[in-house]
């Protein structure tokens, strides 16, 4: 239950991004076939699923990292 509230942010835009995907199938598709993504709702779904998750990644708490400048590399001659 720990990983499901830690990654809660991908979850939900997973979630968000499946319904976003299936509706843009939907709603505006592909007429001839031939698009890669939105020619077939299994493929629309996923692709909205793996973008809206990482979109929600940008939104987890537990995963920032201070950030450490790097050592100044100039020498004082």
């Amino acid at each position: 239950m720990e990983f499901i509230t830690r990654n809660k942010g991908i979850f939900i835009g997973a979630i968000l991004g499946m319904i976003t995907g299936y509706l843009y199938w939907h709603f505006i598709g592909c007429v001839s076939g031939t698009c890669a993504i939105t020619s077939s709702p299994i493929n629309s779904t996923l692709f909205g699923a793996l973008f809206g998750g990482l979109m929600g990644s940008n939104f987890n708490k537990g995963t920032s990292e201070k950030h450490v400048p790097p050592a100044s590399t100039t020498s004082e001659n």
